[in-house]
């Protein structure tokens, strides 16, 4: 009966493959098997396989795949191999233990037995089942190689087994290195030793991730901790999968759990099958409240962030005080992001202030309405950390520290006179590049030569401190300058009128200041302005930046460019961006009429200082 069953299932594997295009991808595959030069007892080949679609063509079939996946990749290793043979696709294939199928899954069923969450996971044995889960990567290691098959010979010369490819042995999920390959096997048929021809051995690439559930990150952040205690779990990344992960990113990872024997411990881990970005879903919907008051501020492109920021963390900080801050938080917040084509804006902010205490406080505030915040602890690591893997490859885990999980968000530093010279001068020199340089020993952790990985830094940095207290490197420009989830994910473009604003501005500034005060301007203050007058738009909530999206920006690079160089013939009062408390409607009239003022100061000052100004710029 049961191999009457057998041959119903094989029957159906080969009506998917046939349906799906699996045959003939099959044969393409082959065709780097045919060259001459390739020689190896095991041909690896991966198998799209939609459990959906299998369910559709034997729901028997469908339910092997989704609760024995051992079976099923025996099932479809059966009708490859005979489909090599019957159409001659790799003439080297002899037996059916030479084809190495590796079943890759789209997708898995959405029901809870199918997900393992990764705050409450249980590690108890059960059957080897794929099973989907969604974390944040926070160490990884280097890849190194592994056995995924060998071929073994018997040492009884009378016996068949002597010759040939009878004895193949190839990697399976959880199975350890020995598993594979050691010198104590026996023969099948003679009960002999068996000896590996070494020469058929065949080697593929793997590399271990660590994984935890993002809720693990609250620990870290600026939330009060909770009574939770999370682990992480280790994944077996292999071959086409390696390096599909970088720390500090999101990902929905399908995967079979196992539990690997290593005499006398026994690990749990996760082999990988499929690895996917994933990023969670936040609500983008704007509230009823805020929809009404940027309908009331419509006659004004300044008022509507002026009152979000006057109102922004009253809990903290009575209104009126920080506003300008509020405003840089608040566009530091909306301009921090990472979109799924790895392009990455960022906002830095540093204050300069005697109240630390309070400013920390509301930065810490700030920081929780970030989608991902890390506070930094001045002891802990800010970049990235060594230690040997425990699993028995012997190779360098490289851990995340905190800029690194907060990747897409926000790392808070806070006061930055708790931090010696020697990282302040580290943080520069990373905010300069935005990457970090990782060096690997190599004859610590088993490699002949050393070894040095960059990792690039995608993070808004905040920090505080005090000018009369010892901060090292603080009065340089450490850390550049300075509704949520909707405004940040607004794809915005620049007016004509900005840009000309922005590049003019720069053009004069840089002329302004060489000459009076031999300060250079660099490039990067135009990737600075462009951010600030990018973010004022986002806070908004529209999506063409305009020319007085571009005041704010003039006027907050200006404000920190004079706290450190001295005022420049762009005079402009030490608090531009809110000249008046915001106590009425009369308040904010008298704020648009400074605002507009200081434009045509700023105009005024391109067309004075910045070279060829007359062609792009009326005076108004």
């Amino acid at each position: 009966m049961k191999m009457a069953d057998n041959l119903s299932l094989k029957e159906s594997v080969l009506v998917y493959l046939d349906r799906s295009g699996g045959l003939q991808k099959l044969s393409e595959d082959c065709k780097q098997f045919n060259d001459p030069q390739h020689t190896g007892a095991v041909y690896r080949f991966c198998i799209s396989v939609n459990p959906s679609d299998v369910i559709e063509v034997d729901p028997v079939l469908g339910n092997c795949i989704l609760h024995d996946p051992l079976r099923a990749t025996t099932l479809f290793q059966s009708v490859c191999f005979l489909a090599l043979k019957t159409l001659s696709l790799v003439e080297k294939i002899h037996t059916e233990s030479q084809v190495n199928v590796i079943l890759k899954l789209t997708h898995l069923p959405p029901f809870p037995e199918y997900t393992m969450d990764l705050c409450s996971f249980p590690r108890k044995y059960g059957p080897m089942r794929p099973v989907s889960m969604e974390g944040l990567v926070i160490a990884m290691t280097r890849v190194t190689k592994y056995t995924q098959g060998a071929r073994f010979l018997c040492i009884n010369d009378d016996c068949p087994c002597c010759t040939g490819f009878h004895h193949i042995r190839v990697h399976a999920p959880g199975a350890t290195e020995s598993a594979t390959v050691r010198n104590d096997f026996s023969c099948m048929i003679c009960n002999s030793q068996l000896r590996e021809d070494v020469k058929f051995r065949v080697l593929g690439d793997k590399q271990l991730v660590e994984l935890i559930h993002v809720k693990a990150l609250d620990v870290v952040n600026a939330h009060q901790q909770r009574s939770l205690r999370y682990q992480s779990v280790t994944l077996f990344l292999r071959d086409e999968l390696c390096n599909s992960m970088r720390i500090g990113r999101l990902y929905r990872v399908l995967g079979i759990p196992a539990h690997v024997h290593q005499w006398p411990n026994i690990t749990w881990s996760v082999e990988a099958n499929t690895v996917q970005p994933w990023e969670p879903e936040y609500p983008h919907k704007v509230s009823v409240s805020f929809q009404q008051l940027l309908k009331a501020t419509a006659s004004s492109p300044w008022r509507f962030p002026a009152i979000v920021a006057h109102c922004f963390g009253l809990d903290i900080a009575p209104p009126g005080l920080y506003n300008t801050l509020k405003m840089g938080l608040l566009l530091s917040l909306v301009q921090t992001r990472a979109d799924e084509k790895d392009t990455f804006s960022n906002l830095d902010l540093l204050v300069i202030t005697t109240d630390t205490l309070i400013l920390d406080r509301l930065m810490a505030y700030s920081l929780g309405l970030a989608c991902r915040g890390v506070r930094h602890q001045a002891s802990g690591e800010m970049f990235a950390s060594l230690s040997r893997d425990e699993h028995g490859t012997g190779t360098a885990n490289i851990h995340a520290g905190s800029a690194l999980l907060a990747t897409g968000g926000i790392c808070m530093l806070g006061d930055l006179a708790c931090y010696k010279k020697d990282r302040l001068d580290s943080i520069q020199s990373v905010l300069e590049s935005r990457t970090v340089s990782v060096f690997i020993p190599g004859k610590k952790y088993g490699e002949d030569a050393d070894q040095q990985l960059s990792f690039p830094i995608q993070c808004s940095f905040w920090a505080l401190t005090d000018p009369f207290q010892r901060s090292g490197r603080a009065d340089c420009a450490v850390l550049g300058t300075a509704l949520l989830a909707h405004a940040q994910s607004l794809k915005v473009e620049l007016s004509a009128g900005a840009e000309k604003m922005i590049h003019g501005y720069y053009m004069a500034s840089r002329r302004v200041r060489t000459q009076s005060q031999g300060v250079k301007m660099s490039v990067a203050s135009i990737k600075l302005l462009v951010s600030l007058a990018e973010a004022h738009c986002k806070l908004c909530l529209r999506t063409r930046v305009l020319e007085e999206d571009a005041v704010i920006a003039v006027l907050l690079c200006e404000n920190s460019v004079t706290l450190k160089h001295g005022a420049s013939a762009l005079a402009i009062p030490p608090d531009a961006v809110f000249p008046c408390d915001l106590v009425d409607v009369d308040s904010l009239h008298r704020r648009d009429t400074s605002l507009d003022e200081l434009h045509q100061n700023i105009l005024r000052f391109i067309y004075a200082y910045a070279p060829g100004a007359d062609t792009y710029i009326t005076e108004e």
